[in-house]
């Protein structure tokens, strides 16, 4: 049998869940506009953004409210999941590397000016 090769691709997780998830976010619109990456796996994520807007629902929020909420948030999640999974690699780990490098600024060299304040008392 063939044998799935292991992938090392992993989203840095610096910094609380909605930098995480934005850091997500810009990955996933950075590999959607890549010419790289494969016309059929930009359907995956488009559609589950498409299923999020869709009337009609696996599990009605109505008839199950909790179920009805995570199964929007679990076809957005696996969607994400599985168009990074199906780009290649390197695409990924060139866009992750360009994104890291956004969230640490403290790499570049920039002038840090020290200061002090004080207060005025009208």
């Amino acid at each position: 049998m063939n044998e799935k090769k292991q992938s090392n691709i992993v989203v840095s997780q610096q910094g609380g869940v909605v930098r995480n998830v934005l850091n997500q976010l810009k990955l996933i619109f950075r590999l959607l506009g890549d010419r790289r990456v494969s016309m059929l796996a930009k359907l995956i994520p488009i559609g589950a953004f498409a299923y999020l807007l869709m009337p009609a629902d696996l599990a009605p929020n109505v008839v199950l409210p909790v179920i009805g909420m995570v199964d929007d948030a679990a076809i957005l999640w696996l969607g994400t999941y599985i168009f990074t999974e199906l780009c290649p690699p390197e695409v990924v780990e060139e866009h992750m590397k360009a994104l890291d490098g956004n969230m640490n600024p403290g790499d570049v060299n920039e002038d840090v000016v020290d200061g002090e304040t004080t207060e005025v008392k009208e």
